[in-house]
């Protein structure tokens, strides 16, 4: 109960305060975020760190699949192939199934 009410005094808060900055604000904060996420050393920071991502979700992957073995539920194991199956537009898949762009 302690975090809804918290959640909604924080919405609530939030709500008031950005109504009182108004929209020319919002527009500025819109314009300054478009500007840091277009940046070239930010987006290659980005990528970089996704690819980080991708290895370490790859290894823990293996580490975890050689240690549980045939332990895991055939309902889990389907789903799992079912994710690495998918091809989301046409896009090479890693380990977990998702797209590696």
């Amino acid at each position: 109960m302690r975090y809804k009410l918290t959640f909604v005094v924080g919405l609530t808060l939030g709500y008031v305060l950005g109504t009182r900055a108004g929209r020319e604000r919002y527009e500025q904060l819109k314009k300054s975020a478009r500007q840091v996420s277009q940046n070239p050393a930010v987006r290659n920071t980005a990528e970089t760190a996704a690819q980080q991502g991708r290895q370490f979700a790859g290894k823990a992957y293996h580490a975890v699949s050689d240690k549980v073995g045939e332990r895991v539920p055939e309902s889990v194991t389907q789903r799992v192939r079912s994710l690495r199956d998918r091809n989301t537009n046409g896009a090479p898949e890693d380990d977990w199934g998702t797209s590696s762009t």
